[in-house]
């Protein structure tokens, strides 16, 4: 029950940013005086509408998008010869500009109000791994030994580890993550040199490894026990702050979430085959994409077990997502509406320049072959993610 709920919420939240997405749009355009005829959630039939002015207000059947109709989008549209000082092809380009890239800002808002909500309620999470300490420990312990015994090693303290102390190598071992930091001391044993960066300060610090038995992890989840080197030093796991703080918290790791999104956008031709191999019985790998149904099925699980920093943290990861994708330069994205109006301005700023009137506006028409085509290749890769979240799921707990 308490899954279904969650799966519930996560798609209304979805829903709420795909509504805030078409809002930008529409205060945007009635900010600069254009037309709004009609302003909807969803598509297919009307379910339930009302008129405010000279707007119409409503939601239809397939909860799959929204629209927000401005009058004049393109010179192939007939205007009314009394709404064409308020149509859309005939304002300013930057204004044009600011009306199309509206809905990607809003996600982008959506985004970074999550992430600060999160910093100054329940922290943000160490995504990149980064190796630093949280904690120094009295001494190192074994997986037999929940205390420190009289005379127990303690390797860090006797060194001189500091909390917020990043460990930049291990033995002359870089270590740009955590996991590298444990990999690397796990083999050692004895003096090794530790290279720590200590506010905004490179310094050497020795320790004497201790080899302790600990229980481990396979890849296939069996666990085992082996004896390993270890100093005695715990993970920041996670960084907390004061509703000030998060606000430089929560900006910091918005930049982080759009180079996340950059890589995964350039990534994502790639891991196609791996999701049409998942649906043919192959294993789900946890970084192929998943649709709208499998994001909320993986909030709805993040809910039943209590994992609310990583609902919030797939949510605003979804409106950063969804608002870069949208300002791809490709028909029909607002994206491509952009470059369109931004290719006009240009030609016709070059034309200006070798005394030549303006060119005609982009014939759509022309351009509606490619359009089809992203269409077509759009609808493809949903369709694809949606069954293979619905016979072969990305399982996060397993």
């Amino acid at each position: 029950m308490v899954v279904f709920l969650g799966i519930l919420l996560f798609a209304l939240l979805i829903g709420i940013s795909i509504a805030l997405h078409e809002l930008g749009h529409l205060a945007t355009a009635k900010m600069f005086g254009m037309k709004v005829t009609r302003y909807f959630i969803g598509f297919g039939p009307r379910i339930w509408s009302f008129r405010r002015g000279e707007t119409e207000y409503g939601i239809k059947a397939i909860p799959a998008g929204g629209f927000c109709e401005i009058v004049g989008m393109t010179a192939l549209e007939d205007v009314a010869p009394a709404d064409r000082h308020r149509a859309f092809n005939r304002q300013k380009t930057w204004k044009r500009v600011v009306v199309l890239s509206a809905g990607s800002i809003t996600h982008f808002i959506v985004g970074f109000i999550i992430l600060y909500f999160m910093a100054w309620t329940m922290g943000i999470p160490n995504l990149r791994d980064t190796a630093l300490v949280a904690e120094v420990t009295p001494c190192v312990q074994s997986s037999t030994d929940a205390d420190c015994a009289p005379g127990a090693p303690a390797p860090a303290k006797d060194a001189g580890f500091r909390a917020g102390d990043e460990i930049l190598s291990v033995a002359g071992a870089a270590t740009p993550t955590w996991t590298d930091v444990l990999q690397k001391t796990r083999e050692r044993s004895g003096t090794t040199e530790f290279k720590v960066l200590r506010d905004g300060q490179e310094i050497t610090l020795t320790a004497d490894v201790a080899r302790v038995e600990r229980e481990l992890q396979r890849k296939d989840g069996t666990r085992y026990k082996s004896e390993v080197g270890a100093i005695g030093i715990i993970h920041q796991t996670n960084f907390e702050y004061n509703p000030v703080t998060a606000i430089g918290g929560a900006t910091a790791f918005t930049g982080q979430m759009f180079e996340n999104t950059w890589r995964g956008l350039i990534n994502f031709p790639k891991k196609i085959p791996a999701v049409i191999e998942a649906i043919g019985g192959g294993e789900r790998d946890v970084d192929t994409p998943v649709s709208v149904v499998g994001a909320s099925r993986l909030g709805g699980e993040a809910v039943d077990r209590g994992l609310w920093q990583l609902f919030w943290l797939m949510l605003a990861g979804l409106n950063f997502f969804v608002g870069v994708f949208n300002l791809l330069p490709l028909l029909p994205l607002d994206g491509g509406h952009i470059a369109v109006n931004l290719y006009e301005r240009v030609r016709n700023w070059i034309r200006k320049l070798r005394g030549l009137p303006d060119g005609a506006p982009v014939n759509y028409l022309r351009l509606l072959p490619l359009t089809y085509l992203v269409i077509f290749l759009g609808g493809s890769v949903t369709l694809l993610t949606i069954t293979a979240d619905i016979v072969n799921p990305i399982r996060l707990f397993q």
